[in-house]
């Protein structure tokens, strides 16, 4: 039973990265397109409770872990393809 409440605060940190994301492109005048930003929403949180669910340590390791994971793979995707997939610019 304690693993869930570490799954669901990885989770958590890895919905916190995705909104810092949105938050962060809408500042700076991207459009949003909506489902892009559902599935990279929905992928975060996967991996965010994957990797809240291997550092069971404490749950702030395990939130750090869903947010970290969550901005790893996005700097990996941007290098990869040199742009990201959520965001266009007006």
């Amino acid at each position: 039973m304690n693993e869930f409440i570490f799954i669901g605060v990885g989770v958590l940190g890895g919905f916190v990265r995705a909104l810092y994301g949105l938050f962060k492109a809408v500042n700076s005048g991207y459009v949003v397109n909506g489902m892009y930003f559902l599935i990279t929403l929905i992928i975060s949180g996967v991996i965010g409770g994957l990797l809240g669910f291997v550092f069971n340590m404490d749950y702030r390791v395990a939130g750090l872990a869903g947010y970290a994971g969550t901005d790893m793979l996005e700097s990996i995707f941007k290098s990869s393809f040199g742009r990201t997939i959520i965001f266009k610019k007006k």
